[in-house]
């Protein structure tokens, strides 16, 4: 019985209950499905473990939807990658596949001077002001990929493609503090080197440049990787750190 109130609850969150809308109070749900309490409080554990809902306690508590979205996706593969021991080089070659893919389709996106572009300067000017903070310019660099994976406009791609790219970003901005601290971070010339490679990307997606965006991407993201992995590369994927999981969340 619990299982059968979980699947139409289920259903409920999936097809148009907003984050944060509450679920009927389990009062109501007796009533509704005509089962007894622990049917009912056991189906609200079921949705509780899938994410679905969230209980909150004492006089005002009950359960709240939180419908699956990005967050959800990226965190269920990067916990699938870390349970499966897959190294963070492995995830590096998933993400050059990938990303410049987004990036093609960015520069295919007929309001991309209204939506993508804006977006993609902003950030642009705030990595050139922070260029002498090795931790800020890494978290803003990772911010311009990641904003290119959110404009994707494949739902599939976009939802799996943002989760590895947030994924990396824990694991680079990680590596970004530690090689600050050891003195060992990237000098200013490799510094602007990334920044002339987002320009890059920006103007040719500006441009309308498919094949050019998705090429020059693809350039940039591997040299990135080739500076980064010699460090994190042999590592497992780490999905249940406090980064991670506040990268996760940012998705939304």
């Amino acid at each position: 019985m619990a299982e059968q109130v979980a699947d139409v609850l289920r259903e409920r969150i999936l097809t148009g209950l907003a984050d944060g809308a509450p679920l009927p109070k389990q009062d109501e749900i007796v009533a509704e499905f005509g089962v007894s309490y622990p049917s009912v409080r056991e189906s609200l554990r079921i949705l509780e473990t899938e994410g679905l809902i969230s209980i909150r306690r004492g006089n005002v508590g009950g359960a709240v939807v939180h419908p699956p979205g990005a967050a959800t996706a990226g965190y269920s593969l990067g916990i699938a990658l870390q349970a499966n021991a897959v190294e963070v080089a492995d995830l590096a070659r998933a993400l050059a596949v990938l990303e410049p893919m987004s990036a093609a389709r960015c520069a295919a996106r007929e309001d991309r001077a209204d939506t993508v572009v804006p977006v993609l300067d902003a950030l642009l000017v705030a990595s050139e002001q922070a260029l002498d903070d090795p931790v800020e310019f890494t978290r803003l660099s990772r911010e311009f990929h990641e904003a290119i994976t959110r404009f994707d406009d494949n739902a599939t791609l976009r939802l799996v493609v943002r989760g590895l790219s947030s994924l990396w970003s824990a694991q680079e901005e990680t590596w970004a503090e530690a090689s600050s601290a050891r003195g060992s971070y990237p000098e200013m010339e490799k510094r602007n080197d990334v920044l002339r490679a987002h320009r890059r990307i920006t103007e040719e997606i500006t441009r309308g440049h498919m094949q050019a965006a998705e090429r020059v991407a693809r350039t940039h993201i591997e040299a990135t990787q080739a500076v980064v992995l010699p460090a994190v590369g042999e590592s497992v994927v780490d999905a249940a750190s406090r980064r991670a999981r506040q990268h996760f969340r940012s998705l939304g």
